[in-house]
């Protein structure tokens, strides 16, 4: 009977050992996985931006476009940002590029659009040059998603870009974008 006391004793302290064990493993396997997180910080971020331009995008199909600053600040509250003043400025630079370095517009019309409330510059365009042979409307809703699809594209190359670093680095992306999740409680 002593025999078996002993040779419990020696089991359970053994199984101590053995859990101290895997206790500092767990803490190294933790380090581990904060650097492993690490790597994929860059491309969560890639991706939540990714997230925004694509709903940005959305709304820019489906809405009028007097109304898209107004969408894009009730579908986003927490962000800081005068839309109108960014679309303004989107449509301000990209006729310019097309009336100055393209030639395939007019230089005229850009003092109107450049002079002209966002929110206005349709209305305006549309009642002081009647004459005008294409869409208006169309013309600006393009310029605006070829923007946003290039942007789009660009986010969804970054994203690549890092998931092949990763693979470089003989690690599967789908496993550290688990382990950040892990790290960072997200699901």
């Amino acid at each position: 009977m002593d025999e078996l006391k002993d040779y419990l004793k020696e089991g359970f302290s053994e199984d101590n050992k053995n859990k101290a064990a895997k206790v500092k493993d767990t803490s190294a396997t933790d380090k581990k996985n904060i650097e492993l997180a690490k790597l994929y910080e860059d491309t969560a971020e890639y991706e939540a931006e990714l997230k925004v331009f694509e709903e940005e995008l959305e709304i820019i199909k489906e809405n009028e476009l007097k109304d898209i600053p107004a969408e894009f600040a009730k579908k986003f509250p927490d962000e800081d940002r005068d839309y109108e003043q960014e679309l303004q400025n989107i449509l301000s630079a990209t006729w310019s590029h097309l009336a100055e370095v393209k030639k395939t517009h007019s230089s005229e019309y850009l003092e109107l659009i450049t002079q002209t409330p966002f929110c206005d510059v349709l209305e305006k365009f549309n009642a002081t040059y009647p004459e005008y042979d294409r869409n208006f409307e169309t013309e600006v809703r393009n310029i605006f998603v070829q923007r946003w699809e290039t942007l789009i594209s660009i986010k969804k190359e970054h994203i690549k870009e890092e998931e092949t670093d990763m693979k470089i680095a003989g690690l599967k992306p789908s496993f550290v974008k688990r382990i950040y999740k892990q790290i960072h409680g997200s699901k």
